[in-house]
């Protein structure tokens, strides 16, 4: 890939860590005709920061990758594991440790060693850094959404078949190909919603070069080997997004986790094929999504329904699909879920049904990235038919709007919603890039301390929440900076 507008890199400084095991990292700073960046290197690795997002890239096998990623997110790491402590007993009332235990228990003997010691690299890269982290505290948050939100409740209940039911309904995604495009490529578009205190670290773009396999570009979270986010490009031309699926509550603990399916059919799949079988290959349930993958080499798009015990394929080469947290098979709304809110209007669900497919409509023959973008920071609400109503119904959602009087199931004025904004074309993908927007796909804030002032039954989170200010859309790709330090060299 060319890179255009390099000037000069700059070593600023050397900094020595853990110099038992002679670790060190040098500052980089590159300018470039946008700008100067200011990076830190380690080995193949290394990491900047621009409008919110971390841009981190590793290479090798994987103990190496793992453990560059280690070293260049320690910071974050620590953050996440001490807000990690706290919250989980709150939010559970079970310890850490608990959760500890029951990840090394269920997928240590499911998960390749080769993804076992990427994440013992991450953890030890962290500790030469000076953070006191282990592998297995790395393997649990890796999973953590699994057992917090798919394992426990159904542990806690006695069961392995519809356990309680917890919040699912999240991120807004779409992609288009064909006639329905301005240039009849692939446009893929993705907002991540979650709680607050658990989103706000999803500000990872992560560049993996592996040893074996195709190199992965994808948005992430400090600490992860998949992208949770779930919004990627490989050099297989493999571009990927999901909505989980709500009200699904199914899991078989004794087969494999969604985070290792993922990432090994990210890494390994050449195409989409592989990618579909892959993830079906002993897969637990756990973390259940529609996923909407394309091939930026042929222009086809695919919707994957993938719930424990059925499965739903779809394909096309003209045309879109549109992602909103409920499934389209009717197996798997009806055997495997319960309330997914598929056609009811005053659920985030039914109403981001209906306005991301009138979008799709309005914009037909037109969508391309800058349509796209509109489209993920739309807040138009389909039941109460306002023009500007930013809620849990709009495509981008802001539960810490909504009074929620007409879906009593959920708390008022949540800190929850869409954290971010991401975006990608056919012609990006094989280029390994994409726009990426921190804070908001609109641009709108978030002030924590004004939030809990106003909102004072979210008090336990305070010092937990961070602020979110507007920020702009921004461009990023694989070898951001590497590449052009190199060849300056």
């Amino acid at each position: 890939m060319e890179r255009k507008g390099f000037l000069k890199v700059v070593i600023i400084g050397v900094f020595a860590l853990g110099l038992a095991i002679g670790v060190s990292s040098a500052e980089i700073e590159a300018t470039t005709e946008k700008g100067t960046i200011k990076a830190t290197e380690y080995e193949k690795g290394y990491r900047f920061d621009k409008n919110g997002w971390i841009y981190v890239h590793i290479e090798g096998k994987p103990y190496e990758r793992g453990f560059q990623h280690g070293y260049l997110v320690a910071s974050e790491l620590d953050e996440i594991l001490e807000s990690l402590k706290y919250l989980t007993y709150w939010n559970t009332g079970k310890k850490w440790d608990f959760f500890l235990d029951a990840g090394e228990k269920l997928f240590v003997p499911r998960i390749d060693e080769e993804f076992l010691e990427e994440m013992k690299g991450i953890a030890e890269g962290a500790q030469s850094a000076g953070m006191d982290i282990t592998w297995q505290e790395v393997l649990t948050w890796n999973g953590y959404f699994e057992l917090t939100g798919y394992w426990w409740p159904n542990e806690k209940a006695g069961k392995f078949a519809k356990g309680d039911q917890t919040d699912k309904d999240r991120c807004s995604a779409f992609i288009a190909t064909g006639s329905a495009t301005k240039e009849g490529r692939i446009v893929m578009a993705h907002n991540s919603w979650d709680a607050f205190e658990q989103g706000q670290f999803f500000n990872l773009i992560l560049d993996i070069q592996p040893a074996e396999g195709h190199r992965i570009f994808m948005q992430s979270v400090p600490g992860y080997i998949h992208s949770m986010a779930d919004f990627f490009v490989t050099d297989a031309g493999i571009m990927g997004t999901e909505t989980t699926i709500g009200g699904f509550g199914d899991y078989d603990p004794n087969e494999v986790p969604e985070f290792f399916r993922v990432r090994k059919a990210m890494q390994y799949a050449d195409d989409l094929d592989e990618f579909v079988k892959m993830m079906e290959k002993k897969n637990n349930g756990g973390y259940a999504n529609s996923w909407l993958l394309a091939d930026a080499n042929t222009g086809e798009i695919m919707r994957l329904e993938l719930g424990l015990n059925y499965q739903n394929v779809e394909r096309k080469t003209d045309g879109y699909f549109v992602g909103f947290n409920a499934p389209v098979d009717p197996r798997i709304r009806n055997l495997e879920c319960s309330n997914t809110g598929y056609a009811d209007i005053r659920m985030p669900t039914g109403a981001r049904r209906v306005r991301l497919t009138q979008l799709m409509e309005e914009h037909y023959g037109e969508i391309d990235v800058e349509v796209a973008q509109e489209v993920l920071a739309d807040h138009y609400d389909v039941y109460l038919q306002k023009e500007n109503n930013p809620c849990s119904r709009t495509v981008e959602g802001h539960y810490e709007l909504d009074r929620f009087e007409y879906w009593g199931a959920r708390l008022p004025y949540q800190p929850a919603g869409a954290v971010d904004g991401k975006v990608m074309d056919s012609n990006m993908a094989k280029d390994l890039s994409f726009w990426a927007r921190w804070g908001s796909s609109s641009g709108m804030p978030f002030d924590a301390e004004a939030f809990l002032a106003e909102h004072t039954q979210y008090s336990h989170l305070e010092g937990y929440l961070k602020d979110r200010p507007t920020q702009p859309w921004t461009l990023f790709r694989a070898d951001e900076i590497w590449g052009m330090i190199h060849r300056a060299d």
